[in-house]
């Protein structure tokens, strides 16, 4: 059996990688609308999911809004504002993220975030966040992957929106020892025959020292539920209260009970896939002995119980 122990990468006290269960991320992202409860019951939903961690955003919004958006204004459910003010308005502070650290650790479920630029590196390093995960947009942003790399924490890093050199770079950047990197498309929703599950095979191929996951952005939880039979080490989905709720990531999300059953069968894929190689195992002894008329040969030591 070959030792795949040196692909492993840990998030929190969790190894992630190949044969290990399947590490599920959900993605409250600004899903919350820059409302704290709405964040704490999102946590409740994924909690009674049972999920490994919870995932959310942090820019500084001067510094992740072009300057020319900044004064459009835009229709929102708090009125009609500017676009550089909405942005302050979903964005959580250190005060919610204080709250968020203490319920989270109260209910022992990790959290960590999409850091969009240097500032918010620094930010969630504070808190000592298990990992970062570095969201396809911002896969081209050398600095804050040097920033990510400097913190010493394991890097999850989505590919959607991304060349392949594009990905190359970006992970010697990194450096692959502490990365794990995430297939995704990066439209919401994304179409069936957009997702192109196989590109997890083609990254496994082309980094096979590196863990290799995926991040979904579409309807439903077949593709998803796929990424895992593919091998997949780590899955992440967005997650709402109701997919009818603002937000552009709202519909390419997953509601409670879905959240629910992607877990579930998730599960019991990850049980499923083993480790390759070929055992007896008990059960099958009394099966063999019903039912195999030719013992065949004997050729190692667990076939000599039938010989």
């Amino acid at each position: 059996m070959t030792d795949t122990s040196v692909r492993d990468r840990l998030i929190g006290d969790r190894r992630v990688g190949p044969g290990q269960p399947v590490y599920i991320t959900a993605e409250i992202g600004l899903n919350h609308n820059g409302e704290v409860s709405t964040a704490l019951a999102l946590i409740d939903v994924a909690l009674a999911a049972g999920v490994d961690a919870v995932k959310f955003q942090k820019r500084t919004p001067e510094v992740c809004t072009p300057r020319d958006q900044w004064d459009i204004e835009r229709d929102t459910p708090w009125g009609r504002m500017r676009y550089i003010d909405y942005r302050h308005r979903v964005e959580f502070g250190a005060e919610e993220y204080r709250i968020i650290d203490e319920y989270c650790r109260d209910k022992g479920i990790d959290w960590f975030a999409s850091p969009w630029d240097v500032a918010s590196v620094d930010f969630l390093d504070g808190f000592g966040v298990p990992a970062h995960k570095i969201a396809s947009a911002c896969l081209t942003d050398d600095e804050l992957l040097r920033s990510i790399r400097a913190s010493g924490r394991t890097a999850i890093l989505s590919t959607g929106m991304s060349t392949p050199a594009q990905i190359r770079h970006a992970v010697e950047v990194l450096g692959s020892g502490n990365v794990i990197l995430c297939h995704a498309t990066s439209t919401y929703p994304a179409a069936n025959d957009e997702l192109n599950l196989r590109m997890m095979n083609t990254l496994m191929t082309e980094y096979p020292n590196v863990p290799v996951g995926y991040s979904g952005h579409e309807r439903g939880l077949q593709t998803t539920v796929a990424a895992a039979a593919l091998g997949a080490c780590f899955i992440e989905r967005h997650i709402t209260l109701d997919r009818t709720m603002w937000g552009s990531d709202q519909a390419a999300s997953l509601e409670p009970a879905g959240l629910t059953r992607l877990v579930r069968d998730v599960r019991v894929i990850s049980e499923a896939l083993g480790d390759g190689v070929k055992r007896l195992y008990d059960g099958e002894y009394a099966a063999m002995r019903k039912l195999r008329r030719v013992p065949g040969v004997v050729a190692d030591r667990d076939t000599t119980r039938v010989a």
